[in-house]
């Protein structure tokens, strides 16, 4: 009975638990649904809210734009609880960029925000404490909210229990810190675009720009260096939207109906397409130990290679010589190197350090070329044939033959033999273009002068093969006392300028055969009287500058073909139909001349647009019937390419990269097409020198027509110029292509060597190439002002500096 009893009682017992139980857990069941009805309120579901590391990432490349194309349905309704209070906190001034309305969309701040209150609420294992971090955040919604604290919460599904979260988000944290820092994602350009109409989100990295009143003072005003100012407010367009897009890619062909320059220069050397070495993460520069020194020119000074010239009688010892292995080294800087003095004053005066080179102001400075000047060398404007001024010889040759129209119907002048340039530097106050070259070290450092005083100049020598350039496009070609035996050989190099004239093009020569009258000068005189008139060249003038003592001849170039069918004797020969007058690029020079064109639709049958109208128009000869160059066609691709760069240079370039364009003088297009980037800066005071590779297709005429002027090169091998020339270098989806066929640490080698110290270069190439340039730019110690990505796409805006590596290496093939 005693067990009956005790058994009844433990029954008992057991039931009133049992029904305790059940009241507590429906108890608990139900505050659990009130806290989970209470907090759905706030918060708006979204779909597709995790975001991938490699996306979290991406701000490396400064490309936030969330994924939210899955999203249109919830994104309006959780805009109404977002927008512009977004701010930045202390533990968000790491990520400065990440937390402004501008760069992130309110919709995709509030989806990360949300994507974590969910996870967080449905996981059946949380504790307290973290219950209790879930309520603070749903407080703390409608206040600001770091940008760290975003991506960590909304990138990935918390699935592991409380615990671990902490711990998991310090990872995140210190993984979003070092790839902010580090850029090394290569992935950072794969982001989805977001439905914001800010299609550019610009962010900048050590710039010079101060930003939006918006992020405050308290945004990394250490970095903040530089004295331009952006407003987020103002479009950037760093790239394209709409139509435009589809000229970041060329046509399938390539060329559409432009052949290349190697395939119209028979004797173009082989592309070089040396073994690359492997990429490490470290870089280990070294300085070029050479004989030519801070004045190192590697195809110009590869002594190896002109000491086995077996001769030098026609100048071959200042042609381009190319080594095989170029070189990787870096240029030393000249002990006391500045920022070059600011355009126009560096007209009249240039910083001796800089140029350290005297004896050319010993030789000339009677004739006003140079002369020192305590710590400057001064330029009175003078040269061996306009003594008093390059102005008063320039107006005396158009008094003489008005027709020249400096500016107008004679924009693109090449001057031969240019001395320090004068010429050409004063012609930019009549609104004519000129190219200027001379050879290096006829006249000590002449073209670095003229560079360095922000004059366009090349090295370059009339030796034994063509200039490169294409035939017809020289408005006027120009020689004064410039040294060059036009009469010799049958004429050889004066059909060399008769191939670069356009037809009804002058030739201005002033020299001393005609006015003086030595035994050698008039036997030269008679001679190119003689051969001027076989040329069916017109002597338009011969006359007398008083104030120079100096006389100066000015020819005309035939425009059709009646001459050289009525001549008596077919001599010089006319070059056979096959010789194409573009082909320029180490094709040799021939003593013959190409008929004019005729047809009404052949480039050179008509005289360009006037200046101005020139540069905006597609040239006559640019046929619908023709396929341009990004598959459109011919004069509608001219035209879209325009209107491209102009938006480019008008919304991005020029507000939003932090370059201080007061500063920018010499510039160089790497990679030209229609010339569109050059045409849209021609109201800057600066020049643009066009390239056109080799293996593009050949757009050079193009640009020529228009009114600018650029040159054929390989970049396989250097640039003639010398170390430190450009101010602004400008690389469009040129490294990529450097890549597959030239040895790539020389081309950048070659790139530190040609822009000045505190120059830029801006690069457009994919995203793997703007990450590996941007490590390579950062092992020399330049600063990266900006980089952004977008669609696979990046730009990469970096400025060099004065560093120098301390261990030096010898080129053995450049010691004398």
């Amino acid at each position: 009975m005693a067990l009956g009893k005790y058994s009844r009682v433990d029954g008992r017992k057991s039931a009133s638990g049992y029904c305790s139980t059940v009241t507590i857990v429906v108890f608990v069941a139900l505050c659990l649904v009130g806290v989970w009805m209470m907090t759905s309120s706030s918060v708006v579901p979204v779909q597709n809210t995790d975001v991938s590391k490699e996306n979290k990432n991406d701000v490396k490349t400064n490309d936030i734009e969330t994924n939210i194309e899955n999203n249109s349905d919830t994104s309006n309704e959780s805009s109404n609880n977002s927008g512009d209070d977004s701010g930045t906190t202390d533990a968000g001034k790491s990520k400065q960029f990440e937390d402004n309305p501008g760069d992130l969309p309110d919709d995709a701040t509030k989806g990360d925000i949300n994507g974590t209150s969910n996870n967080e609420e449905t996981d059946n294992s949380q504790s307290k404490d973290s219950e209790k971090m879930i309520e603070e955040k749903q407080e703390d919604k409608p206040e600001e909210k770091p940008a760290e604290e975003t991506k960590e919460d909304g990138g990935e599904d918390n699935k592991d229990d409380g615990s671990n979260k902490e711990s998991e988000n310090e990872d995140e944290n210190q993984e979003n810190k070092e790839s902010q820092t580090e850029n090394k994602d290569p992935e950072a350009g794969e982001t989805n675009e977001s439905n914001s109409d800010d299609n550019e989100k610009k962010i900048e990295e050590n710039s010079g720009e101060n930003n939006d009143k918006e992020k405050g003072d308290d945004q990394n005003k250490d970095e903040l260096d530089q004295d331009s100012a952006e407003k987020k407010d103002k479009p950037s367009e760093v790239f394209p939207s709409g139509a435009q897009s589809e000229l970041l890619n060329e046509s399938a062909t390539q060329n559409g109906s432009f052949s290349t320059q190697s395939t119209e220069s028979k004797n173009e050397k082989e592309a070089q397409n040396l073994s690359e070495p492997e990429i490490q993460n470290g870089y280990g520069w070294k300085l070029c130990n050479t004989t030519a020194g801070t004045d190192y020119i590697p195809c110009l000074d590869n002594l190896a290679a002109i000491r086995k010239l077996p001769s030098t009688k026609h100048y071959e010892h200042r042609e381009r010589h190319c080594p095989e292995n170029p070189p990787t080294c870096l240029v030393p800087l000249p002990e006391g190197y500045q920022r070059p003095i600011a355009w126009p004053t560096s007209r009249e005066k240039i910083w001796y350090h800089n140029v350290p080179h005297t004896k050319l102001a010993e030789i000339k400075g009677h004739q006003n070329w140079v002369k020192v000047s305590g710590e400057y060398l001064t330029f009175p404007g003078g040269g061996t044939q306009f003594k008093h001024g390059a102005l008063h010889y320039i107006d005396f040759i158009q008094q003489s033959v008005p027709q020249v129209a400096w500016g107008n119907r004679s924009r693109v002048i090449l001057d031969v033999g240019c001395g320090v340039a004068s010429f050409g530097g004063f012609l930019f106050e009549r609104g004519a273009l000129t190219m200027s070259l001379a050879p290096k070290d006829e006249h000590e450092a002449q073209v670095q002068f003229a560079l360095e005083r922000g004059i366009p100049a090349i090295s370059a020598v009339m030796g034994t093969k063509r200039l490169p350039y294409p035939g017809r496009v020289f408005d006027i070609v120009h020689c004064a006392r410039c040294r060059v035996p036009w009469h010799i050989e049958g004429g050889k190099l004066l059909l060399e300028l008769n191939r670069l004239l356009r037809p009804g093009g002058f030739f201005v020569w002033s020299a001393t055969p005609i006015y003086q009258k030595l035994p050698e000068d008039v036997e030269i005189w008679e001679a190119m009287k003689k051969l001027t008139k076989a040329m069916c060249w017109e002597e338009v003038s011969i006359t007398k500058d008083t104030v120079n003592g100096v006389g100066v001849a000015v020819y005309q170039k035939p425009a059709s073909n009646e001459c050289y069918e009525q001549r008596p004797s077919n001599d010089p020969p006319l070059c056979k139909d096959s010789d194409d007058a573009n082909a320029a690029w180490n094709v040799p020079l021939q003593a013959c001349m190409h008929k004019v064109p005729v047809a009404p639709s052949d480039r050179g049958s008509q005289w360009p647009e006037q200046w101005p109208a020139r540069v905006g128009k597609p040239p006559y000869w640019l046929l619908s019937s023709q396929v341009g160059v990004y598959g459109k066609p011919a004069p509608e691709d001219f035209a879209a390419d325009f209107e491209h760069w102009k938006r480019v240079v008008s919304k991005s370039y020029q507000n939003g990269l932090g370059i201080n364009w007061s500063t920018v003088r010499n510039v160089m297009d790497m990679r030209s097409v229609y010339g569109g980037f050059a045409a849209a800066m021609k109201d800057m005071n600066l020049w643009v020198m066009n390239v056109v590779s080799v293996d593009a297709p050949d757009t050079l005429p193009v640009i020529y027509e228009r009114g600018l002027f650029g040159i054929y090169h390989n970049w396989c091998e250097s640039f003639s110029t010398y170390p430190r020339s450009y101010d602004l270098l400008h690389a469009d989806h040129l490294f990529s292509k450097i890549r597959k066929r030239c040895n790539f640490m020389a081309f950048v080698a070659e790139v530190d060597r040609i822009l000045r110290p505190e120059g830029n270069i801006i690069v457009r190439d994919t995203v793997e190439i703007i990450t590996e340039l941007e490590n390579i730019f950062k092992s020399m110690q330049w600063k990266i002002r900006m980089t952004y990505s977008k669609d696979k796409e990046g730009l990469l805006c970096a400025q060099k500096t004065t560093w120098r590596p301390k261990e030096a290496e010898t080129v053995q093939y450049a010691i004398a």
